[in-house]
């Protein structure tokens, strides 16, 4: 047998038909049970978010977040990827997932619950005592409890480590169980910004020097001495409940630390899980645009004939489809590293920089597909590509990833 024979005998008999929704045929690394959860957060974000989204953003409000968080709950969508405690345990490709059809319906509904699973439940579970899990996490898990998570300063954003709030200790305190303790009780005062979910949440994660480095605390909301003043006049994340923390002398029993850690490492850990969600999520706002792109140049008639089979435009639908499609592959590859053990933080940052600046790109040329319309609510480009705004910015801005990557290329730190 010739090789030449031998190669047509060994190529299917049949191709499976083009899928212009899945264009290098992605779904095929997925399992049944990776495509049911992917079904089931999509059907809730089209039943529960998409008929109301552009009358919230446009109002600058996400009326009934509680109820929406319970519902995330039902569904698993709370600390997903996280074991025990009523959390559903899932693996990191199936959060990714999720986070994409999350995004693909509004970059805030995402980010209520990136916040609350991988920063606020994540610190928990990763560094919390295991009072403090079992106080909190199931709570959490079913959405019955809101969590927020303060890092970011009015003064500090990419340089956490120059944070101004400060826990000094005080002797004499007692625990939550009412037993003496010999650490004594924590105050805390200080001031944190841009904290999703801050003014909702019934328990804040918050992140402040003391004399050990920077340590960790378990919040509740209703502490005397914490208030969450809500932040309005936002141009993005407009469906999102974003405040200021103030922490006003706020006393803590000895056991509000979270004692698994100490130092940045802990922070830095948590921010680096949220991380990798927007990779996933910020492709599900460019999905969300180029598919209202294509829709739209398929019926769009200009000059006698649909703008869909103009050269220009089916040049602009190409290159988004080529890009969309090369950050789904990326961050399916980044999530098999997770579920490994073996994804690297300075990988998480190759993921946001590139996925990120690309959806911004598509819902950018997706907007000069729809011209004049692409402005309107009516259609979700425009609104995607504002939230994509602050989700280039927070979790580490374009900056911070590129320098993190210029130090893993060179060995050479630029930061300082």
């Amino acid at each position: 047998m010739s090789t030449t024979e031998s190669a047509e005998s060994a190529k299917p008999s049949k191709l499976p038909p083009f899928d212009p929704a899945d264009p290098i045929g992605i779904d095929d690394l997925l399992g049944p049970e990776d495509l049911a959860i992917r079904s089931t957060v999509r059907a809730w974000a089209t039943d529960r978010v998409m008929p109301h989204i552009a009358e919230w953003y446009e109002n600058g409000e996400l009326p009934g977040i509680r109820e929406l968080a319970r519902e995330l709950g039902s569904i698993g969508a709370l600390g997903m990827s996280l074991q025990g405690y009523g959390c559903a345990g899932a693996t990191a490709v199936q959060y990714g997932l999720a986070c994409l059809e999350l995004e693909a319906a509004d970059s805030g509904i995402r980010s209520l619950v990136s916040v609350q699973g991988s920063l606020a439940m994540y610190a928990i579970h990763r560094f919390g005592s295991e009072e403090q899990k079992e106080r909190w996490l199931p709570g959490m898990a079913a959405g019955e409890i809101i969590g927020c998570f303060g890092l970011t300063e009015p003064d500090h954003g990419s340089d956490p480590a120059g944070m101004r709030t400060y826990a000094k200790r005080e002797p004499g305190g007692t625990s939550r169980s009412g037993e003496a303790e010999n650490g004594g009780d924590w105050v805390l005062s200080g001031r944190k910004m841009w904290i999703t979910n801050g003014s909702v949440a019934g328990v804040a994660v918050v992140w402040a020097q003391t004399d050990e480095g920077i340590r960790g605390f378990v919040v509740p909301t209703d502490t005397p001495g914490f208030s969450a003043p809500e932040i309005k006049h936002k141009w993005s994340l407009r469906a999102s409940v974003t405040s200021e923390l103030v922490l006003d002398e706020v006393r803590l029993p000895a056991d509000a630390v979270l004692p698994g850690v100490t130092g940045l490492r802990g922070p830095l850990s948590c921010l680096g899980h949220a991380r990798y969600g927007i990779v996933w999520g910020a492709m599900g706002a460019a999905r969300a645009s180029f598919e209202a792109a294509v829709d739209y140049a398929k019926t769009r008639e200009q000059f006698g004939r649909p703008i869909g089979g103009f050269q220009l435009t089916q040049a602009k639908l190409a290159d988004m489809a080529v890009e969309l499609h090369k950050g789904i592959l990326l961050a399916h590859h980044l999530g098999r590293r997770m579920d490994a053990g073996r994804l690297r933080p300075e990988q998480v940052s190759f993921g946001k920089l590139n996925n990120v600046r690309e959806a911004i790109e598509i819902c950018r040329t997706s907007r000069t597909i729809l011209g004049a319309n692409g402005i309107s609510l009516e259609y979700p480009v425009m609104r995607h590509a504002t939230n994509l705004e602050s989700v280039l910015t927070y979790e580490g801005t374009v900056e911070m990833h590129q320098l993190v990557l210029g130090k893993a290329l060179t060995g050479l730190d630029a930061f300082r």
